[in-house]
């Protein structure tokens, strides 16, 4: 793996692909076996900072911490830029979720992007079923082309 086009494809590719993991585990896992920790993201039921759903960080994390440890400590190269791939993932995640569409940190509240935009009413259209049957546009990134229109 010397090639550096080889490792920016591999951790774009990483990247691209945690797209697809976190679609399945917010439909199959967050809205099916583990929805005690997501339901509290979907109804407020608690007065606090954070939510029990916020554990999913930690649990996301694991597979990212793992690659980054494989090909820092024993010079796996292929798992580093995985790692690296998924924690940028994890990072984008971090921002767009939490911090542009739900506002936990009160900053990037207005934007006239087109892709901002459609992005939050994805967003707002998860959110109107407040329990874990019925729910659409369970990816973070990709939205879907009707989101797009005014």
């Amino acid at each position: 793996m010397d090639s550096w086009v080889v490792k920016v494809l591999v951790v774009l590719g990483t990247f691209v692909f945690m797209e697809a993991v976190a679609w399945f585990t917010h439909k199959y896992i967050m809205h099916g076996l583990c929805w005690f920790l997501h339901r509290d993201h979907h109804q407020k039921d608690h007065p606090g900072f954070f939510e029990r759903n916020d554990f999913f960080f930690l649990i996301f994390a694991i597979p990212g911490i793992i690659c980054l440890a494989l090909g820092s400590f024993y010079d796996v190269q292929l798992a580093l830029y995985i790692g690296i791939g998924i924690t940028a993932y994890g990072a984008a995640y971090f921002f767009v979720h939490d911090i542009f569409i739900h506002q936990r940190f009160r900053f990037l509240r207005k934007t006239d992007n087109r892709y901002f935009k459609a992005l939050r009413r994805a967003h707002k259209m998860h959110h109107k079923h407040v329990n874990k049957e019925h729910g659409e546009c369970f990816g973070m990134l990709w939205v879907p082309l009707k989101y797009f229109k005014s």
